[in-house]
């Protein structure tokens, strides 16, 4: 019996970008193409089969402990990202100015889909990205932004909040064009409720 139940969601893929060098910028290169390899896309510099550990995970590791690279991708919601910009007073929010990946439209709650969800593009068997967890908020974009808005880099992190989107890593390798439909399959389980019963509930969950 299958572990991904398939929600009856579609969305599309409504920009697609890639950071080249982020020791050079933060920010993304849009692109019409992206071709996603097991080691993340194809020329992004966050790629990689591994990665350093970082402060997310410093109850875990040692800062720069070589891990599983779970955040080759980093993933936004064009009606999230419509919403920060509302919060900032900016009329649009360029998705390479935060360094994603890409941008889809149409999957509601965007931001807090569940750990191991997966986003699949062109139908059954197709190039398939497997959700790790929601994205926090970080200053880093707010030079990006502030360059090109004066004034309102520094808005940016409190008006993203529960808002940036979520990482992942590459399942099924493929090519993912602007415009593809992407279909959400979410893992068939509770909520956790280990702690005390608090957890918030799942989605399809009463």
């Amino acid at each position: 019996m299958p572990a991904l139940e398939p929600t009856g969601l579609t969305g599309r893929v409504r920009w697609l970008g890639r950071v080249p060098d982020r020791d050079a910028a933060l920010a993304s290169e849009s692109l019409p193409r992206l071709r996603l390899a097991f080691a993340g896309p194809e020329g992004e510099n966050h790629g990689g089969l591994t990665r350093p550990s970082c402060s997310r995970v410093l109850g875990l590791y040692e800062r720069g402990t070589p891990i599983r690279n779970a955040r080759q991708l980093s993933i936004l919601s064009q009606e999230e990202l419509e919403a920060v910009a509302a919060a900032m007073g900016l009329d649009a929010l360029d998705p390479a100015w935060l360094g994603a990946t890409m941008v889809v439209e149409g999957l509601p709650d965007f931001s807090h889909l569940p750990p191991a969800s997966r986003l699949q593009f062109r139908g059954r068997g197709g190039p398939t990205v497997a959700v790790d967890m929601q994205n926090r908020p970080c200053v880093l974009p707010g030079p990006v932004i502030e360059a090109a808005r004066p004034g309102f880099g520094t808005r940016f992190k409190r008006a993203a909040e529960g808002r940036r989107g979520v990482v992942g890593s590459v399942e099924r390798e493929g090519v993912v064009d602007v415009g593809d439909a992407v279909a959400l399959h979410v893992p068939d389980q509770r909520a956790w409720q280990g702690a005390g019963g608090g957890a918030a509930v799942a989605p399809g969950q009463p």
